[in-house]
């Protein structure tokens, strides 16, 4: 039998809350501009016909309590507080009924972003790849099943830098809801468990520098903490 020339590494996992498992995270897809403040602060507008999309590496992943390094290639590294989905059974052009009884639960992330290579990225028409997807840009809370969180609606969605808040709004803002973004995304891909949607960051996003401590949550949901350390 033929052997891998060298060691493949486990997907990363985080728990869930109240038990004592693991959720592995496969693949993480994030939604841009569903937050209308935020598209506006950005110099956009949402785009109301659908969804869009980006994606980040499961090696991009970090668990919330963490440390992580300033990540190289950026002067200017800001912070994006979002409400997460987690899917638990496959799902592919599902309606919105089979689109949300496929959640297993909702953590809090962070969608950490080289703002100066994304908007390098955008005025070039390029794709944002370098600006969003590198090593620590993903930081994830402990996973709470769906049926302990309820339904999706006003909770509070916000977040701390070092004690002052600097993004806060209600899940009720989001442009485009947890079921428009399922049954949409499942039109392209067969989600399968494992993988997790960030939904979308509200108004307020900035710059962070080592030193810094990034604390957030979302009401019903374990916190989210980042400590930004020196760089590497």
């Amino acid at each position: 039998m033929s052997q891998r020339l060298f060691p493949s590494p486990d997907f990363p996992a985080v728990p869930v809350v109240g038990e004592d498992a693991l959720f592995p995270v496969h693949r993480i897809f994030c939604v841009g501009r569903n937050y209308a403040d935020h598209a506006k602060e950005m110099g956009s507008e949402v785009d109301r016909e659908a969804p869009f999309y980006f994606l980040k590496g499961a090696y991009a992943l970090v668990e919330s309590g963490a440390t992580a390094p300033y990540p190289p290639g950026t002067e200017n590294l800001h912070h994006e507080i979002e409400f997460v989905v987690a899917i638990g059974k496959p799902l592919f052009r599902a309606s919105r009924d089979a689109a949300m009884a496929a959640v297993l639960g909702y953590a809090t992330g962070l969608d950490m972003t080289r703002r100066d290579l994304q908007n390098k990225a955008k005025d070039q028409g390029r794709p944002w790849d370098f600006g969003k997807n590198f090593e620590t840009g993903a930081v994830l809370s402990p996973i709470t099943r769906a049926a302990e969180f309820g339904e999706i609606g006003g909770q509070r969605i916000w977040l701390e830098v070092d004690g002052t808040v600097r993004q806060q709004s209600t899940l009720s803002e989001m442009v485009w809801s947890v079921p428009d973004i399922l049954t949409d995304l499942s039109r392209y891909y067969h989600l399968q468990p494992g993988d997790v949607i960030y939904t979308g960051t509200p108004a307020g996003v900035g710059a962070v520098a080592p030193g810094n401590v990034l604390r957030g949550g979302v009401d019903g949901l374990a916190g989210i903490e980042l400590t930004i350390g020196a760089a590497e």
